[in-house]
């Protein structure tokens, strides 16, 4: 338990003695870490007491002080100020504290409740290589992954591919007319990459296509003859809006609706759209390019997740899981729970849910991507007996969850209480969004390689390369550029929209990883010239007790590891790894503080010494198991 827990629990037991005819939860007690210009520790804020007692706060903390004071073994002395009761918390309890967890390698990880979690993310296309927009989901579900794990929770890592659809045939066409038979293999291309290559080319060749047939249509403003009457019909209308439409981005989103519907007519879509067709229908040279193609993308991501150094426990794929959902939206519809249009297609009314109508099945009885969503849901459940399933997607896809919970929720299927949409915000570069169709979108591998080859230039300016072989030097660069790179996109809450600034992320001053692995590097430096044998295991020190005060350095330091536990929990809670990031930033803030004002070779006698070294193993044990939870290394030398 906590320390803040076990005020929380002595307060309660404080008040019900003092004031017998109240009853007050544990949840009404507020307990803060004193702020600095105060002295104390924690904090008890009184002020939810006042109407309830109905008595001036500086009564209840005085009687609530002394009582604290007199009953427990830990608070040693209590000041009121304006309504909060600042408590001062004894030596011999952080004493007692750091001898049993200094050398916890353990120590942060939650009891095991066995809650079955399952964290979906990454989930790409395969008609291109992963990209920088892709990472900050890969980060934040792996960190969540193992958050939810360290916090006690049997968790299952899952990767959802996008194996299907009208993308990758674009692909597939585009390498069928343009690549002249090229493999991975003959161009020395990564597979991801070579794909995603003929995705951009496909792209190029319809606007090459399309760009005469848009001219042609406004320079004459007239629908063409050669649309079906329902696009005709369509057309008209966004011709009719176009015509007096006045402000820029309604005339951008017009004039985009106008090329996608046109871009249908073009001969290389309609390829694409009948590659699409024979691949429904199984058509045998159509699937084994589909096989070739798809397994050039899956060797490429392999090679990409492994340099991010993040796993996956089990895999899906839309190709397999597309028609799932159907056999479960036939029963809503026998049931009178989903409804039947006269076209023949099937919806789902969410009116009462203050949502509208929803499309599950089209008129010619095909699979949507909801309806898909909805098997998916229910195979996900099945498979792990979950108690949780976490989805690790933008927040562009709000809707979308709400509306897949609901649907399941309305068919009475069991999964649907479940679900939790792990929302998280776009991520750009300073130079602005990028657009994989085009061509503009910064590839994760070529992102990684930029920050690995930023730690370098770094390391080499600082001249700190001295005493590292070529091998260290390389793995070194590793770990600070991808350190960097994860440490940045976590340290912000994933609700909120961010840049992503490469210098900014590897500044050694600033709130990065990189400060972060210098604390951490200078900690193992000065165990190394201290002999870190001299350290005694928690065994040797089971009736040792300081005879010295406290420094209030030393003392900042563990409270604060003290409090770890505790914040890993709330991260998980959460579903918000920056908690942890923001800790662990913070603590190495402190060790700095600390060893700035104290000396652990020169300490002012042996006990002294000790409690210092007991400190900063204990706090570079945190740090490497916070920072590992994260998904990111710390070096022993810098």
């Amino acid at each position: 338990m906590s320390l803040v827990e076990q005020l929380k629990t002595a307060a309660k037991e404080a008040l019900a003695h003092l004031y017998p005819d109240t009853d007050i939860p544990v949840s009404a007690i507020t307990i803060n870490q004193t702020k600095t210009e105060f002295t104390g520790d924690y904090t008890l804020v009184l002020f939810p007491f006042l109407k309830l007692l109905r008595t001036k706060p500086d009564i209840i903390g005085n009687a609530l002080g002394e009582y604290l004071a007199n009953h427990t073994e830990f608070v040693q002395s209590y000041e009121i100020v304006a309504g909060f009761l600042n408590l001062t918390v004894k030596d011999t309890y952080w004493n007692d504290f750091l001898v049993q967890h200094y050398n916890d390698t353990s120590y942060g990880t939650g009891t095991a409740n066995r809650q079955n979690v399952m964290v979906e993310y990454s989930s790409p296309n395969t008609n291109k290589p992963l990209h920088f927009g892709h990472m900050r989901n890969i980060f934040l579900g792996y960190a969540m992954s193992e958050i939810l794990k360290t916090s006690g929770n049997n968790v299952t890592k899952a990767n959802l591919i996008n194996d299907r659809g009208i993308h990758i045939c674009k692909s597939m066409v585009a390498w069928q007319h343009f690549a002249n038979g090229a493999t991975p293999e003959t161009s020395g291309v990564k597979g991801d990459h070579l794909v995603g290559d003929y995705y951009v080319k496909f792209n190029n060749a319809l606007n090459e296509e399309l760009a005469p047939m848009l001219d042609e249509l406004y320079s004459k403003g007239t629908v063409p003859e050669y649309l079906s009457d329902k696009d005709k019909i369509r057309l008209q209308e966004h011709l009719t809006q176009l015509s007096s439409a006045k402000n820029d981005d309604a005339i951008k989103g017009l004039k985009s609706d106008i090329k996608v519907l046109m871009s249908n007519y073009t001969s290389i879509q309609k390829e694409a759209q009948q590659m699409l067709l024979a691949w429904e229908a199984g058509d045998e040279a159509t699937v084994n390019l589909w096989k070739t193609m798809n397994g050039w993308v899956y060797d490429g991501f392999d090679v990409t997740y492994k340099r991010m150094g993040v796993d996956f426990d089990k895999m899906y794929y839309e190709s397999n899981t597309y028609l799932l959902g159907k056999e479960i939206v036939l029963k809503g519809l026998e049931k009178g729970l989903l409804y039947r249009k006269e076209d023949n297609s099937v919806w789902v009314n969410l009116e009462d849910e203050g949502l509208d109508q929803k499309l599950l099945l089209r008129a010619d009885g095909t699979s949507v991507y909801m309806t898909q969503d909805i098997g998916t849901a229910i195979l996900k459940y099945n498979d792990c007996n979950l108690d949780k399933s976490i989805y690790v997607i933008g927040d562009e896809q709000n809707y979308h969850m709400q509306v897949l919970q609901l649907i399941l929720k309305k068919l009475g299927e069991p999964c649907a209480d479940g679900i939790y949409h792990l929302s998280y915000g776009m991520v750009e570069l300073p130079t602005g969004r990028m657009k994989s169709r085009e061509g503009t979108v910064v590839d994760a591998d070529d992102m990684i390689a930029d920050m690995v080859d930023l730690a370098r230039k770094q390391t080499e300016e600082a001249g700190k390369t001295e005493g590292f072989t070529e091998d260290e030097l390389k793995e070194l660069y590793e770990t600070i550029g991808l350190g960097a790179l994860k440490f940045y996109l976590l340290r912000v809450d994933p609700k909120k929209k961010m840049i992503f600034n490469p210098e900014e992320s590897i500044d050694l001053h600033g709130f990065t990883a990189t400060f972060i692995q210098y604390a951490h590097a200078r900690i193992c430096s000065i165990l190394r010239k201290e002999n870190i044998a001299k350290v005694p295991d928690s065994s040797a020190f089971a009736d040792y007790r300081l005879t010295q005060a406290l420094t209030p350095a030393e003392k900042k330091l563990i409270v604060t590891l003290e409090q770890y536990p505790e914040v890993m929990q709330q991260a998980a809670n959460d579903y918000n790894p920056s908690l942890l990031c923001n800790y662990i930033f913070q603590l190495a803030q402190q060790f700095n503080s600390f060893y700035d004002a104290h000396s652990i070779a020169k300490a002012e006698n042996e006990e002294k010494k000790q409690l210092r070294l007991m400190i900063i193993v204990m706090t570079a044990q945190v740090m490497r198991h916070a920072m590992n939870t994260l998904g990111i290394r710390l070096p022993e030398k810098m």
